[in-house]
């Protein structure tokens, strides 16, 4: 790690902690060339497999802000805090991480939203429901209404 003060190259770490969550590690550093003191924060740099598009033809990469946006969407006027959008976000994130895969289906991450909008709110997990089960009748739209009350 360079010295921001000095530029030197070598670096000791006098005394590392990780997060509360555990995702960052915060390191003290000393340069021993100028005596200068600072702090570092590492994070791992896990990636993200590429989404497929219904069609299949197209794959773009995963974006946290697309999600984090069309679940917003659903919760507009909703009394959802903004943290519990984070974590639910998080937890979808950490889901596709765990699978190991390079490319997931965008109907396998539009299950995953609707199951944590569920847990969330119900009046946000039906609209997404209405626009990503692509309702084309009334009839859809009271479908899910009447499985969503037996809940």
């Amino acid at each position: 790690m360079l010295c921001p003060y000095c530029k030197e190259p070598n670096t000791q770490v006098i005394d590392s902690r990780t997060s509360e969550e555990g995702s960052v590690i915060r390191r003290r550093r000393k340069c021993p060339a100028c005596g200068g003191r600072f702090t570092t924060y590492e994070k791992a740099a896990l990636s993200m497999p590429q989404i497929i598009k219904n069609n299949g033809s197209v794959r773009e990469p995963f974006s946290s802000e697309k999600l984090r946006r069309s679940m917003e969407i659903a919760l507009r006027k909703r009394p959802v805090k903004a943290a519990l959008v984070d974590e639910a976000v998080n937890s979808i994130e950490r889901q596709l991480r765990l699978r190991g895969e390079k490319e997931v289906s965008s109907k396998e991450v539009g299950d995953l939203v609707l199951a944590e909008l569920k847990c969330l709110d119900m009046v946000a997990y039906i609209r997404y429901g209405s626009v990503y089960l692509n309702f084309q009748t009334l009839e859809d739209f009271v479908s899910l209404v009447e499985q969503t009350r037996k809940l």
